[in-house]
């Protein structure tokens, strides 16, 4: 087996995801660049072989049956097995004037399709994946979510928590139950899984609105994704250390 590690960044082509595969590159990893839009995957890649990173293009939708499968059969021929897998893609769904979601007035198909993303899609590309990452001697599977997931943060009046988004956030809830759910399933085994909130980033998810780079949102899903093997394992971090659920 070659020492070189493998990892899957999925929605990869821009922003926190890209930064996430060209730090792990920058590493050693072999990264395959998740996205469903060829052009601009192709495009990332170009970028990230031009920086010196060994990456290859996985053709991606995580809403789509056929293409997860494709991409699991694409990784296998490519790599062989998957050492970590970073399910990135996520989208914010429809938003109301100042960015918000108010759920009294919510068009509940903006749920569902941000449900299927957000969640659904995690659960049917990390299955997808898992016999790949089972022939791994330490595989890490990340989950991005964000700190508005955090019911304890959610319902306290004294935390700036930004706008009411009564789709995207619990959506995120959902899927840190998910990484809960995986984390018992897991246990004892050498698959960690773990839960990460980049931050607010400037990136083209939020408008541009947000003090930090993508680089610097990457960073806390860079280090769960090379954890070493005591590392932990259903939890929930950000920069500063471990996020109340």
């Amino acid at each position: 087996m070659s020492e070189t590690k493998i990892a899957l960044v999925t929605g990869a082509n821009k922003g926190i995801g890209y930064a996430i595969a060209a730090g792990l590159g920058a590493l050693g990893y072999r990264v395959g660049v998740g996205a469903r839009d060829k052009a601009r995957l192709e495009t990332a890649v170009e970028k990230l072989r031009a920086g010196g990173v060994d990456a290859f293009a996985v053709p991606l939708d995580v809403t789509g049956a056929q293409s997860v499968t494709d991409a699991a059969n694409l990784v296998d021929r490519q790599a062989g097995r998957l050492d970590v897998l970073v399910n990135n893609a996520g989208i914010s769904g429809e938003m109301g004037p100042g960015w918000v979601q108010d759920p009294t007035t919510l068009d509940l198909d903006v749920v569902r399709t941000v449900v299927e993303t957000n969640v659904i899609g995690v659960i049917r590309v990390t299955n997808a994946m898992l016999p790949l990452l089972r022939r791994s001697t330490s595989p890490r599977i990340v989950n991005v979510s964000s700190s508005v997931a955090s019911l304890t943060r959610q319902a306290d009046p004294d935390i700036a928590i930004g706008p009411i988004m009564a789709a995207y956030s619990p959506s995120k809830s959902f899927l840190n139950a998910v990484t809960v759910q995986y984390a018992r399933q897991f246990a004892g085994t050498n698959i960690l899984i773990n839960a990460a909130c980049p931050g607010l980033v400037a990136t083209d998810f939020t408008g541009f609105y947000g003090a930090r780079t993508p680089e610097q949102g990457a960073a806390t899903v860079i280090r769960l994704a090379t954890l070493p093997d005591d590392g932990p394992t259903g939890s929930f971090f950000e920069d500063d250390g471990v996020i109340p659920w």
